[in-house]
């Protein structure tokens, strides 16, 4: 039996979805028939991860990612396929499974608006019938990660978005799940805010060795916790492979950025194609095929007055919009 903490199989996800045109006739045409369209959500989608993982799951908006977190969560059926989490098809919801698992979404609250999380994590001991003394042990464990204290006799309403994301992952991980599922958990968050949230499920991936799937738009936290990465385009897996694999097959070119004694003296347009970086707006920058960059970087030293010179990997934003255009 493969030793894969995920499995899926040719996983698919057909929605049959009503659509009509607009006007009071279309919308009085439609009380008596309706017209229906099949929208694939997913496509025979496969791929396994092991256990301890932290695997990136991108793609654009509508791609299918949030379906397949749902799916391998139980939360909907597949129209296709099979799937095992941990040993168990999620759609049938055994609650050992239920116990093993959570799902975190950044645009949706499982904690009460009205009350202190406090009570809220409270609920989830009892519904996970976590034993007191467990309960203490985890939520001193999350409070030392997350730093709660301050934050849970606080009514969820009265958090900023930061302060209640940190209550949403740690509500979710009261049981000790040993698979996450994280769809854009540091949606809408400050610098700080996706900083501390992507160090934390570092150090808990560390200290539990749990299996993450992640989905995420800031590519700042797929480079910082994700080896390995899954795209998917149009509900169907594209690329499910390593960042460095990815960037030497969808651009396989090198940014040469120089620092000019008299720069507007100079042309760098013969050496390659100029490209702005925002984050480094002193240098100039040219981008070159991965191939000639010594050559190029050994005519420059020789031609140019360079008081500096960066020799770098293309944005991994680059990489995976050009993933997504492919």
């Amino acid at each position: 039996m493969s030793d894969d903490v995920i499995q899926v199989e040719s996983l698919s996800k057909t929605y049959k979805v009503s659509e009509r045109e607009a006007g009071f006739g279309a919308a009085m045409r439609s009380f008596f028939r309706r017209k229906f369209k099949d929208v694939e959500a997913v496509k025979r989608v496969s791929f396994n991860i092991q256990p301890g993982e932290i695997v990136g799951f991108l793609g654009p908006n509508g791609a299918g990612k949030t379906t397949t977190l749902k799916m391998l969560s139980g939360l909907l059926n597949p129209t296709e396929g099979r799937a095992h989490v941990l040993g168990f098809t999620p759609w049938e919801l055994k609650p050992a499974y239920l116990r093993s698992m959570t799902l975190v979404m950044g645009q949706r609250n499982r904690l009460s608006w009205d009350i202190p999380a406090a009570d809220s994590f409270l609920l989830n001991q009892a519904i996970y019938r976590i034993p007191d003394d467990e309960y203490k042990t985890t939520l001193k464990e999350l409070d030392d990660l997350l730093e709660l204290g301050p934050l849970l006799k606080k009514p969820v309403r009265n958090l900023s978005l930061g302060e209640r994301m940190k209550c949403e992952i740690a509500a979710g991980l009261l049981h000790r799940p040993k698979v996450l599922f994280l769809d854009e958990p540091t949606i809408g968050l400050d610098i700080t805010g996706q900083a501390r949230i992507r160090e934390f499920l570092r150090e808990y991936n560390h200290r539990t060795g749990a299996t993450i799937l992640l989905t995420s738009h800031y590519m700042a936290d797929v480079t910082a916790l994700c080896e390995r990465i899954i795209i998917i385009h149009h509900g169907q897996l594209k690329y499910d492979g390593g960042l460095a694999n990815l960037s030497r097959r969808i651009a396989p070119f090198k940014l040469i950025g120089v620092l000019l004694a008299e720069p507007a003296a100079y042309s760098l347009a013969h050496y390659g194609t100029p490209v702005e970086n925002e984050e480094d707006a002193d240098k100039h920058y040219i981008q070159v095929p991965a191939g000639d960059v010594a050559g190029i970087t050994a005519r420059m030293l020789a031609e140019l007055p360079i008081h500096d010179i960066t020799i770098a990997d293309p944005p991994i934003e680059t990489v995976i919009e050009r993933a997504f255009n492919e």
